[in-house]
């Protein structure tokens, strides 16, 4: 169904049905699942794909372009990509481990400088209680602090 008589718009035609198909998934020409491409849709079209020029079919270049945009599309990666994919994540998440670890070690030293002060402040308590005890008189004695005296 080409049009003879004008083919700017036969090229045209036959570019918009290719990007249609590519749209669907239904293509042609191209394995079934081929990526929406500029080039892919004048590959799908049956012609070269300089000939899909922007100069000439602005408009569009522009759709295919927007719903490139607007419909990401998942690329099969190399053997490369995903290990290098992967090694950054790795990267990633080695750098969290050492985050953790710092906040961890940092929550731990203050724990043991908490469990020191509790320590201290306990120890300091028990002879306050003794010695006012040893003020108070021998009855006072069996008040003494409930925690025993650690050295």
């Amino acid at each position: 169904m080409k049009n003879s008589a004008n083919p700017l718009n036969s090229a045209e035609a036959d570019f918009r049905r290719a990007f249609d198909r590519l749209k669907q998934g239904t293509s042609e020409t191209l394995p079934e699942g081929t990526p929406v491409t500029q080039n892919n849709v004048a590959r799908e079209a049956g012609r070269d794909p300089s000939a899909l020029r922007k100069a000439r079919y602005a408009a569009l270049i522009s759709e295919i372009q927007r719903w490139i945009r607007d419909h990401p599309q998942h690329k099969p990666q190399s053997q490369r990509q995903t290990t290098l994919v992967k090694r950054k994540e790795n990267r990633e998440l080695n750098l969290r481990i050492k985050e953790i670890e710092a906040q961890r070690d940092h929550a731990v030293s203050l724990l043991v400088e908490a469990d020191t002060k509790i320590l201290e402040l306990t120890m300091e308590n028990a002879d306050l209680q003794a010695k006012l005890a040893g003020l108070e008189g021998p009855s006072a004695n069996s008040k003494v602090s409930q925690f025993p005296r650690r050295r």
